[in-house]
């Protein structure tokens, strides 16, 4: 019963999660908890530190101070619609009067979406005007995606004013197998294939197929190389290009968390993941204790096999490519770190 009460008509009632708009909305009644207490218990007690938000759906709550009774709130009142006591730590108890059905939100995902909605959604609604209808199918892609949240406002905001649009022809190279790394693209309208030159196949494997709202091109700006696959239109199509410069500062700086050694073995103690991101036989030489090897050039394909809830400690030799992976993967809603220094700072420090 608990759930169906769980909607967006009945979040809208509630304070600030009325100001949000449809989409994030959408993402915090995906996320929220729903549930019961029974008279007499505690939803949380004074001094508590938590990261949630409650409303009373159903039924009261009596607010307390050093065990004595303050206050109380009745689910559908006026005041149900504000979060309950909120304050951290928190400054009374909150025990069941009645049965209760109440609703539990994470306090970083609301601070999130409040602030996404309040800087961000106006200024990308004049450059949805600026630019026509169809720009709002790859902006909107691109801005539904998690790793956005991590960015400053006003870093996505200059980077849709610094970004140019660029016409391809079918069939044409966007990006060369070898080239320098000067752009960062994210496809406007068309298709693209990643194609991959090798010594058994000169003429290349296609590893991807790339479609509107999907980007390209992070690997050679983060680690300083070469590109590492050939772009190639399949239809006629725009792609919005940022240059390397401003790549750097605006995105990738903001999605990257690099980690100590000693930092990584105690989050790897705690269920996190060694990802290493070099050859497979770099690999088979030498790779930390339960590490999982997937090649940098094919983690776009084995993203499926990862989970998506879990936390990744991504590695290579010295932290170029892995800081690559790690964009990557970040940029896609998973939680990855990158080892500072690479092995060769855990070789230091296994050596002290």
């Amino acid at each position: 019963m608990a759930a169906k009460l769980a909607n967006k008509n009945v979040l809208r009632t509630f304070t600030p999660l009325n100001a949000l708009g449809p989409e994030n909305l959408m993402e915090i009644l995906a996320k929220a908890v729903v549930g019961e207490m029974p008279a007499g218990h505690y939803l949380f007690k004074e001094g508590d530190v938590d990261k949630h938000v409650v409303y009373i759906l159903q039924g009261t709550v009596e607010l307390l101070a050093d065990s004595q009774a303050v206050g109380a709130i009745t689910g559908g009142t006026a005041e149900a619609r504000h979060p309950l006591a909120p304050e951290q730590p928190r400054r009374y108890s909150a025990r069941a009067k009645t049965a209760v059905q109440y609703v539990r939100i994470d306090r970083d995902l609301l601070d999130i979406m409040l602030t996404w909605d309040q800087s961000v959604t106006y200024e990308v609604d004049e450059l949805l005007i600026e630019e026509g209808e169809q720009t709002g199918d790859w902006m909107t892609r691109i801005l539904q995606t998690k790793a956005f949240y991590r960015i400053p406002p006003a870093n996505i905001q200059a980077m849709f004013l610094r970004m140019e649009p660029t016409r391809y022809m079918a069939g044409e190279i966007v990006v060369k197998q070898g080239d320098e790394g000067d752009y960062f693209y994210i496809i406007k309208q068309g298709r693209c294939q990643v194609i991959r030159e090798t010594t058994r196949h000169p003429e290349g494997v296609v590893l991807a197929e790339l479609s509107t709202g999907d980007s390209f091109g992070e690997e050679a700006l983060i680690s300083e190389s070469r590109r590492n696959a050939t772009v190639k239109m399949v239809t006629d199509g725009v792609l919005m290009r940022l240059a390397k410069s401003d790549f750097l500062t605006l995105l990738n700086e903001p999605l990257l968390d690099w980690v100590t050694y000693e930092q990584a073995t105690a989050m790897a103690k705690e269920g996190a993941v060694w990802l290493d991101v070099r050859l497979p036989s770099e690999y088979d030489k030498k790779h930390l204790p339960g590490a999982r090897n997937i090649p940098l050039y094919f983690l776009r394909n084995k993203l499926r096999e990862l989970d998506p809830n879990g936390r990744y400690i991504v590695y290579c030799d010295t932290g170029r490519r892995s800081s690559a992976a790690a964009y990557l993967l970040n940029e896609r809603g998973y939680n990855a770190c990158v080892l500072k220094e690479g092995l060769a700072g855990a070789r230091l420090v296994q050596a002290a």
